[in-house]
């Protein structure tokens, strides 16, 4: 009727009526175009059947089945409302949700590995080389799958398309969908002869060197995508990614939590109460010097800004947090017990 999709009522109405008037048989009109257009108005005056239309294109009475022009492709998400349905339409005639036909997949699988690295080892930008053995380019054929030097031919059955013809006779009726062609597994193509190593792979197993750039700041679990890297394609299909899972190990002396280390470090009574400036040791395996505050409590935590983890961003590093333990001598001389003993009687 020539209306949007989101015509109101009295849109609809008047073009109707302009529609009718034009084509009226009694005024010269065509017959067929006149009932097609009486047909259109009884369906869109109509509330119910309107709503039945938006959805599924076509409206039909008493329970049947529409009567779907299946060649301009079909969503089978106008199957939610009757449960699995949908879904048995998607399995049976090879359909995804998007009407999409299924097509063999040439790419090759994505590989997943961890790879282990110390806590000193977040401090830089590091490389490491990994050896992998899985499907590699067939360094006969190229691949190609075929034999050098003979032609690789368009095929016969689905004349390069990669699918052919079906027709399945269902209790609904008879419908056509493409399927991959059983000849050519989908490429469109065949080698006239195959390659002699691969077997018209275009791939074969093999070993491959290959280097993983590890950034700094890297944390446990954290992925890192090594484009290309996976398994190569079939008959040149695009090679799988690689996919590194990193683990990072515990260290002995300190902890991380984020982009901040903690660590702990043990004084003596005298420094802790007279304070001191005392050595400690960084994660970069150097030793700097801390200044231990008079009147320190065993428990105190004192911050070195920027002796922690390098941020992921590339821009700056954590921080250093140092617990201070007061150590408690369990074994002391008959000169450190007088001296405590006089200390006691001071009142400390």
């Amino acid at each position: 009727m020539g209306v949007s999709r989101n015509a109101t009522q009295e849109e609809i109405k008047r073009a109707f009526h302009n529609l009718a008037h034009k084509h009226h048989p009694d005024k010269g009109g065509d017959e067929k175009k006149f009932r097609e257009i009486n047909e259109a108005y009884q369906v869109l005056s109509d509330k119910e059947k309107r709503e039945q239309y938006d959805r599924f294109g076509q409206v039909f009475e008493g329970g049947g089945i529409p009567n779907w022009d299946f060649s301009q492709g079909f969503n089978f998400g106008d199957f939610s409302d009757f449960g699995d349905l949908g879904e048995m339409f998607e399995d049976f005639f090879g359909f995804d949700r998007r009407g999409a036909r299924k097509r063999e997949i040439k790419k090759g699988q994505d590989i997943r590995i961890d790879i282990e690295i110390p806590l000193e080892a977040t401090l830089k930008n590091i490389d490491r080389e990994v050896s992998l053995y899985k499907k590699i380019l067939c360094s006969r054929c190229s691949g190609t799958g075929a034999e050098p030097g003979t032609a690789i031919n368009e095929c016969f059955s689905c004349r390069g398309t990669g699918e052919v013809q079906q027709v399945k006779r269902t209790f609904l009726g008879s419908f056509t969908r493409w399927t991959v062609c059983p000849e050519c597994k989908g490429e469109g193509q065949k080698p006239e002869k195959l390659c002699n190593v691969c077997k018209g792979e275009g791939r074969v197993g093999g070993k491959e060197d290959i280097k993983i750039f590890i950034p700094a700041g890297v944390d446990t679990n954290q992925m890192i995508k090594v484009a290309g890297k996976g398994e190569a394609g079939k008959r040149g299909g695009k090679s799988g990614d690689l996919y590194v899972r990193v683990l990072v190990k515990k260290h002995p002396l300190f902890q991380r939590q984020g982009d901040d280390l903690f660590a702990s470090q043990e004084i003596s009574f005298s420094q802790a109460a007279l304070g001191d400036e005392i050595e400690t040791l960084v994660l970069e395996g150097i030793k700097i010097l801390l200044n231990v505050p008079a009147g320190t409590e065993s428990g105190k935590v004192l911050r070195i800004s920027g002796k922690g983890i390098p941020h992921f961003t590339g821009y700056g590093r954590g921080d250093l947090y140092v617990e201070l333990i007061v150590r408690t001598p369990k074994h002391l001389t008959k000169t450190q017990k007088d001296l405590l003993k006089k200390l006691r009687d001071e009142g400390i």
